[in-house]
């Protein structure tokens, strides 16, 4: 309590402080004392904003040059050379703008710089400049906001019927991957059913899911449309493969999806940068909690051919849980055992 009081007279006093050193200026005003004083720092601030202006540009120019492989990874989907092409086309447009106002800005700044020989001009309006600068923005954010509209709607359609379809559920601090087997469709789930073995609550009353396997590793087939079916336990996290130009956030209670075509295999994709060790990721972009940073997977994408032999050799979560067969309708036990591939 002492330290409020303490703080609250300090601020009293520099309150009054102030109102004395405002009051004897006006009083030097009324009596005619008072000399506005001009000296070299108008100029020296005006030329320290030309030199800001020219050293902040290029630093930012230099940066962008040099380090633009880091920030923007080979696009290795198809969609994605769509989602570049709009990206870019708004950092030309909006950063042409930024360039030309803030070197405005800053000249402005020196050139109009206070000099007692300088007269003000009154320029109180001009219908045509308010017209241009109301309606060629208007025009611009029209074509971009359509143009992204267009292009996220076909990015967010309905997959096509033979998509694979891939579950990526996400936990404090992990994700699961789950796959629709060879019928390639996911079983239903249900959250009440999750436990220590069955993490991902998978519902086996549903027969779509006798065949479901999980994997440790994200493997896709190139040039093949995948459909991740996104979810999540606890908090939101967020499916992040910046080579596939693919983000979405994976909420609880509220299932979300994303369609891509990868169309580079991982193989390519080593050869291309010659790095022999490359492998793509998926990441969280979410600050889900202090295990945030170990939520990455890896993420494989094969050939066609070589993905539907490794999925071929893949045993079903059924297969290795089998005490999980008493939840299964007794209807459906003899279907689950050969689908599942139980052995008897």
């Amino acid at each position: 309590m002492f330290g409020f009081y303490l703080l609250l007279a300090v601020f009293l006093v520099l309150a009054i402080l102030i109102l004395i050193f405002r009051v004897s200026r006006l009083i030097n005003v009324v009596k005619g004392s008072y000399e506005k004083r001009v000296t070299a720092s108008n100029k020296v601030n005006g030329m320290l904003m030309m030199a800001f202006l020219i050293v902040g540009f290029g630093l930012a120019f230099w940066y962008s040059w040099a380090f633009y492989d880091e920030y923007v990874p080979p696009i290795a989907s198809d969609h994605g050379e769509l989602t570049d092409k709009l990206f870019w086309r708004t950092m030309w447009i909006t950063g042409l703008v930024f360039f030309i106002t803030h070197v405005l800005l800053f000249y402005f700044a020196w050139k109009y710089r206070y000099r007692e020989d300088a007269k003000a001009l009154f320029y109180p309006e001009n219908n045509k400049l308010e017209m241009l600068w109301t309606g060629v923005p208007a025009v611009v954010l029209t074509w971009l906001v359509i143009s992204g509209w267009m292009a996220w709607d076909d990015i967010m359609a309905d997959p096509s019927q033979d998509a694979e379809q891939i579950e990526v559920f996400g936990y404090q601090f992990a994700w699961a991957i789950r796959y629709g087997g060879m019928d390639n469709d996911l079983g239903d789930y249900d959250y009440r059913l999750i436990d220590n073995t069955n993490n991902l609550g998978q519902d086996f009353s549903d027969r779509a899911g006798f065949d479901d396997f999980q994997y440790k590793d994200l493997v896709v087939p190139v040039g093949q449309e995948v459909i991740l079916k996104i979810r999540a336990r606890d908090v939101l996290h967020s499916v992040y493969i910046p080579h596939f130009r693919l983000k979405m956030d994976a909420m609880p209670g509220m299932p979300t999806q994303f369609k891509f075509t990868a169309n580079t295999t991982t193989d390519e994709m080593r050869e291309e940068l010659g790095d022999p060790e490359f492998n793509y990721e998926l990441a969280c972009t979410e600050v889900c909690g202090n295990g945030h940073f170990s939520m990455r997977k890896i993420v494989k994408v094969l050939s066609q051919e070589d993905y539907a032999k490794w999925k071929a050799e893949q045993k079903s979560w059924l297969s290795k849980n089998p005490s999980y067969m008493s939840q299964v309708p007794e209807n459906l036990k003899e279907l689950a055992v050969v689908s599942a591939g139980i052995d008897q």
